[in-house]
């Protein structure tokens, strides 16, 4: 099926909410998916790398927000910054779990806030084009990591060789009620990108630098995981492990994700085509943290 730059019709629109879910970490182990630290620790880094790049998105979006011309469109990036702020929140509250099992992910964090508040941060510029060109490199930027937040999700909804190694079930439901909520708004950070600018070269430059920040930030902290685990002696990441659980399933395979890159540098490309809405809200429907916030909200409400 062929990309279009269309964007689904109001009878195929999901009207983006945030969901107030909660986790207890209390009975997750530091290896939650068993006899394989490779695994948890690769899928952990989204721990590490999440709550200080979705403040940042929340914090782009809040400034582009007077830009936005389509309340349709407005509405979105509105749920679209809900559910980003709560995706944030509960990543971070898995930080102290892994502390209280010895494995302090300080000295990697503080670099990935550095990275989002520094040197993605808001700059001295005069107002004028040289304010507005930052911000929407940003907003472009954001379009990019989107494309593989939205892969992610798709591959961890339908990733059931973590359910057969007996992968910690409480972290799935996090993982997969994330992701499927990166693929139910996986259309807002390009529609708004293509609404305020959609410069085809801004778009290939800013995936550039997005798939190589993604890139060297993730083996990064699965490199930091492995060498601090207090479990392991001598603990390495490497490439051939990350493609060896491709090829198994417990991680994203090497060639798909290879095969996205194309997809979203092609002209006519729209994320309506990647993964299903279908399917993320299927997930959403059976979700115990997403059910028991919709019972939290309904029992608010009375």
């Amino acid at each position: 099926m062929s990309n279009t730059h269309a964007r689904p019709s109001e009878s195929e629109r999901v009207a983006l909410k945030a969901r107030k879910v909660s986790f207890s970490w209390q009975d997750t182990p530091l290896h939650w998916v068993p006899d394989d630290p490779f695994t948890t620790h690769t899928i952990n880094v989204l721990h590490l790398l999440l709550p200080a790049g979705e403040r940042w998105f929340v914090h782009v979006y809040k400034q582009v927000l007077p830009l936005i011309r389509d309340d349709r469109l407005r509405e979105d990036v509105v749920g679209f910054i809900g559910q980003e702020a709560m995706h944030s929140q509960a990543h971070d509250e898995v930080l102290p779990h892994l502390r209280e099992q010895g494995l302090d992910p300080t000295p990697y964090t503080a670099q990935v806030d550095w990275f989002f508040e520094k040197l993605l941060g808001d700059r001295t510029l005069p107002p004028g084009r040289a304010r507005r060109w930052w911000l929407l490199e940003r907003v472009a930027l954001i379009a990019a990591i989107e494309h593989y937040t939205a892969f992610l999700g798709d591959w961890v909804l339908g990733a059931e060789e973590l359910d057969r190694r007996g992968a910690d079930p409480t972290m799935l439901d996090l993982l997969r009620w994330h992701g499927a909520e990166e693929v139910e708004h996986r259309s807002v950070a390009f529609d708004l990108f293509m609404h305020v600018d959609g410069g085809y070269r801004r778009r290939v430059r800013t995936w550039a630098t997005a798939f190589t920040a993604i890139v060297f930030l993730w083996q990064r902290g699965a490199r930091f995981f492995m060498e601090n685990d207090p479990t392991l002696v001598d603990g390495k990441a490497s490439f051939k492990d990350f493609y060896v659980r491709g090829r198994r399933g417990t991680l994203p395979a090497t060639g798909d994700m290879l095969r996205s890159i194309p997809r979203y540098l092609s002209r006519s490309y729209h994320p309506s085509q990647e993964g299903s809405t279908e399917q993320a809200v299927a997930y959403l429907a059976s979700s115990p943290a997403a059910l028991a916030a919709e019972a939290a909200a309904e029992q608010g409400a009375v």
